[in-house]
């Protein structure tokens, strides 16, 4: 238990910190003043001066922080404030951009990594009355052979393409007992009655063998750009799903987030790196939603000032919404931690 602890700390900590990266290294870029750059958060343990920047090391041993001079106050002559909008957009966005291409490169290391993987024949055990699969006219028996062209090798990758295309139109190719293949088009509903999946199909893999497989470097990086698109579009449908009803929403914060990353380490290293991948991911992805506190948020205030052409939020109000921002965010947080800690109290695990 303390080991998938510490090897959930330290990976959040490395994606946390990666982010803090890409903005401490594109302000370096650009000459904008870092007054301090911190490995954990205060209180300080130790720190180094080293130029204009202070580099300090932290109590709490989780992500990082950096503190650039002037960030909403233009007066500030080296800082963020008074750099053109395209050096503060580059700045404010360097760490989601990082965080993103951080989780390609884990997604490419993934598919370096040699993994069981099962392939074998999926059959349609049961189709429920009246679903998408039903008046197409597929029927139990049948299996399924393809999915946009894509072959199907197992159950799991029919599913992970299916949740891929909700609401739009797919094409299932099927071999029938008689042996004679059909192509079917139809459309993967968002919001199924419960036990019937998109399209209604009940599904199994048979003729199971497992074989070890993995890829070069030259194959692993395109493979890796497909796993980061793919990913993003199965994060915006479950988003969509929660919004529209058809998901049960679980929230997870830090501590969840924590146990969830060394339950997954368990099972070795592959899926530990998409799990961090995946986090990456969608930490990147959501520093840029325009809210208050987040990078978003700066970034709305530039692109504001630019609509309004030059004409500035005055940094007392700008400081004072990301303020009030902050405030909300870390009270939502302690509400979540708090039912992270209830749930780990009681035994519960996030992983099956």
């Amino acid at each position: 238990m303390l080991i998938n602890i510490l090897i959930g700390i330290v990976v959040i900590s490395f994606i946390l910190l990666a982010h803090e990266l890409g903005h401490f290294i594109s302000a370096k870029l650009v000459k904008v003043k870092v007054e301090e750059f911190g490995f954990g958060f205060p209180p300080r343990l130790l720190s180094i001066k080293r130029g204009d920047t202070i580099y300090s090391l932290n109590t709490i041993p989780f992500g990082g922080f950096n503190k650039l001079a002037g960030e909403e106050d233009p007066k500030v002559s080296s800082g963020l404030a008074r750099r053109s909008i395209l050096t503060r957009l580059f700045i404010i966005s360097a760490g989601s951009v990082v965080n993103i291409l951080l989780a390609l490169l884990l997604f490419s290391i993934v598919f370096m990594i040699p993994q069981d993987v099962i392939r074998g024949d999926v059959i349609v055990e049961e189709v429920a009355p009246d679903s998408p699969a039903a008046m197409v006219g597929i029927e139990p028996g049948d299996f399924i052979i393809s999915i946009n062209s894509k072959q199907v090798i197992n159950n799991y990758e029919l599913q992970r393409q299916i949740q891929l295309n909700l609401g739009s139109k797919i094409t299932l190719t099927v071999r029938h007992s008689d042996s004679t293949n059909d192509s079917f088009n139809l459309v993967p509903r968002w919001k199924p009655p419960e036990g019937e999946g998109a399209i209604g199909v009940g599904i199994t893999t048979i003729n199971q063998t497992v074989i070890r497989q993995s890829y070069p470097f030259w194959h692993a990086i395109p493979k890796g750009f497909v796993g980061l698109y793919e990913t993003a579009v199965l994060y915006k449908n479950g988003m969509l799903g929660v919004i529209t009803g058809a998901v049960q929403a679980d929230f997870y914060g830090p501590v969840g987030i924590v146990q969830a990353t060394g339950e997954i380490a368990r099972y070795g290293a592959a899926p530990l790196l998409e799990f961090a991948a995946f986090i990456s991911l969608i930490l990147g992805i959501l520093n840029l939603f325009p809210l208050p506190a987040l990078d978003g948020g700066r970034i709305a205030f530039v692109l504001l000032e630019w609509i309004r052409r030059g004409k500035r939020v005055s940094a007392k109000r700008e400081g004072l919404i990301h303020l009030i921002g902050f405030a909300i965010l870390m009270i939502l947080m302690l509400a979540i931690t708090l039912q992270d800690i209830i749930r780990i109290a009681s035994g519960e695990s996030i992983i099956p």
